[in-house]
């Protein structure tokens, strides 16, 4: 080897660490500012698809809400309605149910199935903004099953009796059909489970500290309780008793849906 060779070695080296230091300082430079700002395609598309998804998701969990926010109404319209008009339906002797006998008895059966539809998207609903809290479990579950008692009273009707349809005779039937019995098992466990679901709901807003929906929603379900069991026990206006406790209990249920969609809209808006 050469003095010139010896000379050259350690120049070039020298030459090497110099360029190649700046460059990785660059370089490191660089990597942190894309750990700090984020990438248009990493960090910053992961923010926006995050606050896309929670706007989606409170979206449909306020139309939920909603749903059940309108059971009441369009039950109670649908029905009280033919109640008042429909000739020979007297709300002293017959139950709402009786609406679904004769040739406008479609629209009541229809009327079960559009609430059994929107009792159960509300209590899917109501399950997403209760969960976690005391409650938030089986309050909606209870309406679950609820909305599908109704729908099973709108598969199987009831028999025509008592002067209703007009030229029915009047008078008890001599005997109760198959589809009959099957209703009145529907409307059993329907009246059961929301009775149930609003003393849930109670515990629920006893918990929470509201002292006057736990108050509301216990009296909701008691008068539910009393409309049913003086209806059953053959009392006089039973059928109207009964009538009265249903509507309480499931307005109630409509009150509490729409207090959890303000609710909602309030932490969104906060957001």
């Amino acid at each position: 080897m050469t003095a010139t060779q010896d000379t050259a070695q350690p120049t070039t080296q020298l030459t090497s660490q110099l360029t190649s230091r700046p460059t990785s300082r660059l370089i490191g430079r660089q990597a942190a500012r894309r750990s700090a700002s984020g990438t248009p395609g990493s960090s910053g598309a992961a923010g926006a698809t995050g606050a896309t998804s929670l706007a989606g998701s409170t979206g449909s969990t306020r139309a939920l809400l909603t749903c059940a926010a309108l059971t009441t109404p369009v039950f109670g319209i649908v029905s009280l309605t033919q109640a008042f008009t429909r000739e020979g339906f007297d709300l002293l002797r017959h139950p709402l149910s009786m609406l679904s006998t004769g040739d406008l008895g479609w629209l009541q059966i229809a009327n079960f199935w559009i609430t059994a539809v929107l009792t159960v998207a509300g209590a899917i609903g109501l399950r997403r903004v209760m969960r976690g809290t005391p409650g938030g479990t089986w309050a909606p579950r209870l309406l679950l099953v609820e909305g599908a008692g109704l729908a099973a009273a709108g598969v199987f009707s009831m028999d025509p009796g008592d002067g209703f349809p007009a030229g029915t005779p009047l008078g008890a039937p001599a005997g109760m059909s198959w589809h009959a019995m099957l209703h009145m098992a529907a409307g059993s466990v329907a009246f059961t489970s929301l009775i149930a679901a609003c003393f849930v709901l109670g515990r629920h807003f006893t918990r929470a500290g509201r002292a006057r929906h736990a108050v509301a929603s216990r009296l909701a379900g008691l008068a539910l309780l009393l409309g049913n069991g003086w209806a059953m026990s053959g009392g006089r206006a039973g059928s109207l008793t009964l009538c009265v406790g249903v509507l309480v209990a499931m307005a109630w249920v409509s009150v509490v849906a729409a207090v959890k969609r303000a609710d909602l809209t309030g932490d969104a808006a906060r957001r």
